[in-house]
């Protein structure tokens, strides 16, 4: 679905949380009743993590995702991925960064090893002119050669 929707993978990385970790990244919902679901459930078994780009991606991603209430986006957003996917508000299945300042946030959670001017100094003008391709091994975009 995201190659279906135009979004380019800039990166990807399967995963484990810890508990801590799961923690860590959901900080802001410390104390919130819904905390420890989605800690649990964060870190119950592997994901998969990407850095996305494309025009509008946040907006697109967001809207492709569907809203969070999965009883609701079943029947508002079928075809979502949390339309399609989606168990419940907090096993919905998919996760977007709100803004870009969170997206910079989130992407130096999950690759801390990224260097995000860096790659806008050197390879953001290949995606913008539609230079690279998908490369299945990889399971991301790589600039055509």
């Amino acid at each position: 679905m995201i190659l279906e929707n135009g979004f380019y993978v800039i990166e990807s990385k399967r995963l484990i949380l810890t508990t801590s970790q799961a923690e860590q990244f959901y900080a802001e919902h410390k104390g919130k009743f819904f905390q420890n679901r989605l800690v649990s459930f964060m870190s119950s078994g592997p994901l998969w993590t990407y850095i996305l780009c494309g025009d509008n991606a946040i907006s697109r991603w967001r809207k492709l995702m569907g809203p969070t209430k999965v009883l609701k986006t079943v029947y508002d957003e079928p075809l979502s991925i949390r339309g399609l996917y989606g168990l419940t508000d907090t096993r919905n299945c998919t996760h977007g960064s709100d803004s870009e300042e969170n997206a910079e946030r989130e992407i130096q959670f999950f690759f801390p090893e990224f260097n995000i001017k860096k790659w806008y100094e050197t390879e953001h003008d290949f995606f913008r002119q539609d230079f690279v391709e998908f490369d299945h091994d990889k399971l991301k975009h790589v600039i055509c050669s």
